[in-house]
């Protein structure tokens, strides 16, 4: 996308999503617990992932950074196709992309210690590459028709491999949809190489990252729609705020026969977050690039700029030692009750300045 084409909501909403990985859900969370009550409990508990079945907002964190990797794809395939890049020179720059994400998932799984045999292969960053990769190749060889097909096919292909095919080792009594009678989780205890993170499952597993496909391809979906020039800007966001409402509501039905779980990515959860997701994105949208507030949003769009890089940089450089090195004597002041949300908000302080200097600097990891 050129400067003219790209879309500054969406670059904004991948740092507001990202800003919950780099500290915010931290900060949110030390900051409730300064002031207890059932709310303030009840905001602690979406900082953090469900045990299993359910739903917190930090559930859709991983998800939607997905879907919004999805809505860019049909705008960067506009423009190459423009430039006169064939589809086998685009599919080799996908295939190239996706291995950069699955190795550097390695990487981050600790690789560079050699250890292979005790490796987790599984990442975030692979399913993204791969799930992405996919939505992608669907699209270019089959077109918006295709795309919206077969995430129908995967979302109820997948409910009917989970909801009636059971794990072969299930134990008596075991439901289907435990981790133990699950045949997502016996898969990946039975093919997954290397370690399988929670023994018996890996929230990133084999099986599970079909349906991921499903959620870059409703990404995909919704960036062709926000390309097309068929809707005032106005009409797309009441069509897309109607379709989050839709999907959302898929998404709570559906979890009454198959229940929403980010462990398993469920086809309702899918559903649901995809829905959440879309309504995020319309919001945006609307603020930012029809109303066009666009100044509220530089601090988030600092951070989705270079989101894979402080993805990866949180693993490699000791953040925490900046933060200590800066801010601790200033910390110490205010006493132990409020150190905990002041150094959650200097942590952000200190990596937002190091995405604003490589902003400045105009310094992008282009993956």
């Amino acid at each position: 996308m050129n400067k003219q084409e790209r879309l500054y909501s969406l670059d904004a909403l991948r740092g507001f999503d990202m800003f919950f990985i780099v500290g915010g859900s931290g900060l949110i969370k030390a900051t409730a617990e300064l002031f207890p009550s059932d709310f303030s409990t009840f905001i602690g508990t979406q900082m953090g992932h469900v045990a299993w079945h359910g739903f917190a907002f930090y559930d859709m964190i991983f998800p939607l950074f997905l879907f919004i990797a999805g809505v860019s794809f049909p705008f960067s395939f506009e423009k190459s196709t423009a430039a006169g890049v064939t589809k086998l020179q685009f599919m080799r720059k996908i295939f190239i992309r996706a291995l950069k994400l699955f190795l550097l998932g390695l990487v981050i799984n600790n690789a560079l210690n050699l250890d292979f045999e005790n490796i987790r292969y599984a990442s975030v960053l692979g399913r993204i590459g791969i799930a992405w990769m996919l939505g992608a190749i669907i699209y270019m060889y089959g077109g918006k028709k295709w795309a919206a097909i077969s995430t129908g096919i995967i979302l109820l292909g997948y409910y009917f491999l989970a909801a009636f095919v059971p794990g072969p080792e299930a134990p008596a009594g075991a439901s289907i949809f435990s981790a133990e009678g699950s045949i997502i989780c016996w898969f990946d205890r039975q093919y997954l190489p290397g370690l399988v993170l929670n023994n018996t499952y890996d929230p990133e597993g084999i099986l599970s990252t079909i349906p991921a496909v499903a959620t870059a391809l409703l990404g995909i979906l919704t960036g062709i729609f926000l390309k097309s020039q068929k809707f005032t800007q106005n009409r797309k966001v009441l069509i897309l705020l109607a379709a989050a409402v839709v999907l959302t509501g898929i998404g709570l039905l559906w979890n009454e026969i198959f229940p929403i779980n980010k462990k398993m990515w469920t086809s309702s959860y899918v559903c649901f977050v995809g829905g959440l997701s879309l309504f995020l994105l319309t919001i945006f949208y609307w603020i930012i690039d029809i109303l066009k507030y666009e100044k509220w949003a530089f601090f988030f769009r600092v951070i989705g700029l270079n989101s894979i890089t402080i993805y990866v940089a949180q693993k490699i450089l000791n953040f925490h030692y900046s933060t200590d090195f800066l801010f601790n004597g200033f910390i110490r002041l205010f006493g132990e009750t409020y150190s905990e949300v002041l150094y959650s908000f200097f942590y952000i302080v200190v990596i937002w300045i190091f995405l604003y200097f490589l902003y400045r600097k105009n310094i992008f990891l282009k993956v």
